[in-house]
């Protein structure tokens, strides 16, 4: 059964005083995916090591689960389930020896633990690797087997820290997508951290974007993208131009050729689905405008910019 977590007042401080975490309300609803999105060094390993039990808060500070108070509580004692980037699996067992291992700590009936065991291999597409040592696995096959892992027990909470970063962007996109339906069907609440705007946007219910150890935004991926809070937000979640008071992301812009235009095209980047146009003014302002391969203006053409699209 999926929990509520709230967590009130907290913040860390490292011995010596450094704060890795500024004191911070947030309220995660039961069976939710929220993405701690941010740089490194900004507080969002720190806030899920906090929710996970694996660090205490600063005095005062409280997380619950459902109401329960268990800011003290060890993370054995919380029934969560977490997945790292360096997965965590033992070497000297197999495939279904690693998933099981959870169980069969818990003192789960050994007939239990092996329908559970085959369980997660077929939700997981693993059952073929099921006696296959995992030093003998690629690295997606590996990390399914630690998301495996971490469900087989049926936690409350599921917490995962960067799990695909150390993979190559098309396998990062492929398990990116299976998280996403694993957690949609377990209707589990998830807290998942990463630097990776895409990995957010893809996975998430709502964003938390953090910086310097502080919540700068937390909204749904269309929120950040198209109504950032502040320039941090802006910069991070996809690319962005500032015109006066405004910040105008780069497909929100049409370049028309004109021999009085203001701009001067700089240079022009192919990306696949679109070309990225670099532009300056007499003043040294640049922009950035992403448009179809069609007609693509050269260096040294002058052109007028206009805004399209929704702000």
């Amino acid at each position: 059964m999926s929990v509520a977590i709230k967590l009130r007042g907290c913040g860390k401080t490292w011995p010596g005083g450094t704060v890795a975490l500024h004191p911070l309300d947030l309220d995660i609803a039961a069976g939710e995916t929220l993405v701690l999105l941010g740089p490194s060094g900004c507080g969002k390993t720190t806030l899920l090591r906090l929710i996970a039990g694996l660090e205490l808060p600063d005095a005062g500070g409280q997380v619950l689960f459902d109401g329960e108070d268990v800011t003290r509580l060890p993370i054995e004692r919380r029934n969560v389930g977490m997945v790292f980037q360096s997965y965590a699996l033992f070497p000297n067992m197999d495939v279904a020896g690693n998933i099981g291992y959870g169980l069969r700590v818990r003192g789960i009936p050994r007939a239990e633990v092996a329908r559970r065991v085959d369980e997660m291999l077929e939700m997981t597409r693993l059952t073929e690797f099921a006696r296959r040592r995992v030093d003998a696995l690629s690295g997606g096959q590996r990390q399914r087997v630690a998301l495996a892992r971490a469900i087989a027990p049926r936690p409350r909470v599921l917490l995962l820290d960067e799990p695909l970063s150390a993979l190559d962007a098309r396998l990062r996109e492929e398990l990116r997508q299976e998280i996403d339906a694993l957690l949609r069907s377990l209707g589990i609440t998830a807290i998942y951290v990463t630097h990776d705007q895409a990995e957010a946007m893809a996975l998430s219910d709502r964003i938390c974007a953090m910086e310097r150890g502080r919540i700068a935004q937390i909204g749904t991926g269309r929120d950040l993208y198209h109504r950032p809070a502040n320039d941090f937000v802006a910069g991070f979640v996809g690319d962005t131009n500032r015109l006066g008071e405004e910040l105008v992301r780069p497909e929100q812009l049409a370049l028309h050729p004109s021999a009085e235009g203001e701009w001067t095209v700089q240079r022009a980047t192919f990306l696949g689905p679109f070309v990225r146009v670099k532009l300056r003014d007499a003043a040294g302002r640049e922009l950035m405008v992403d448009m179809p391969d069609l007609a693509t203006p050269a260096p040294g053409a002058r052109v007028e910019v206009r805004r399209r699209g929704p702000a």
